[in-house]
């Protein structure tokens, strides 16, 4: 008989948390300040490129709910919610 499993289980099953130590946890806690992080934060902060930072922001789009800001032309990006929540 096969295995089957919720809608919630399936969804943490496919975007676990990352390790707390990685490069995808920092930029999480970035982005889950009140103000987020700017795109040179998070560049700063992995030692990507910017294109790299914008794929990982991308990346979250699948397990969590962001918004982007803008104010003096620079775009700060936030966490709001996640699949979970």
């Amino acid at each position: 008989m096969p295995k089957t499993s919720t809608t919630a289980e399936a969804a943490a099953s496919d975007h676990p948390e990352p390790r707390p130590a990685s490069k995808s946890a920092a930029i999480i806690a970035l982005l889950r300040r009140p103000d987020g992080a700017s795109l040179d934060e998070l560049v700063q902060l992995t030692g990507w490129q910017k294109h790299t930072a914008r794929g990982a922001l991308t990346g979250l789009k699948k397990g969590h709910t962001t918004e982007r800001t803008k104010a003096d032309g620079v775009s700060r990006y936030r966490i709001t919610s996640t699949a979970d929540q």
